[in-house]
């Protein structure tokens, strides 16, 4: 029976989970998060699998390139993705994965761009559902004013992400010199 393949590696934010198919990565995110357990059993039930610790080659090219974005040498994921959702929650985060490198929208601008201007409260809920942190990149949706809004991994993460893709994150440091981790 196939598996879905788990590991932690790593990071400047801190320690990230990720698991894998033979088809994609299908979850990551980071270690402490709330959401971890919720997330992998329903990853478990929509692919119809367990989770067992081990590794696979997107889980390899993901801990890669993330490496390679956090010390500043990438800014676009090739990483295959295997991401189980509704048509909505799809075009959803395909318009995350369309927003450039150190730029930002809105929940509404979003809600515009997959072509359902109504919908900003169901953007962000479908932006809450992604699994994917950082290569689907939900830390670029901020509110219409420019403020932060609700991030999966805590807004001190987001607020350095951003940081980050501008060019001037400090070194696991927020704005006040404490550190994060």
């Amino acid at each position: 029976m196939p598996v879905i393949q788990t590991r932690i590696f790593p990071s400047p934010l801190g320690k990230i989970i990720a698991c894998a198919t033979e088809q994609g990565l299908c979850l990551l995110e980071f270690v402490g998060s709330k959401r971890i357990e919720r997330e992998q059993q329903e990853l478990q039930r929509l692919l119809k699998r367990p989770i067992a610790v081990g590794g696979n080659v997107h889980l390899q090219q993901a801990e890669a390139e993330l490496n390679e974005y956090f010390s500043g040498s990438r800014i676009q994921f090739g990483v295959a993705l295997h991401t189980p959702g509704t048509p909505f929650q799809t075009a959803v985060w395909q318009a995350l994965q369309a927003i450039p490198y150190g730029k930002t929208v809105s929940y509404r601008e979003q809600a515009e761009r997959i072509g359902k201007p109504a919908a900003v409260r169901a953007v962000a809920h479908a932006n809450g559902a992604n699994r994917v942190s950082v290569i689907i990149p939900c830390h670029r949706v901020i509110g219409a004013d420019g403020s932060l809004t609700g991030y999966g991994g805590g807004l001190q993460r987001k607020q350095w992400l951003l940081a980050h893709e501008r060019g001037d994150a400090p070194d696991n440091k927020d704005l006040f010199g404490e550190s994060l981790f």
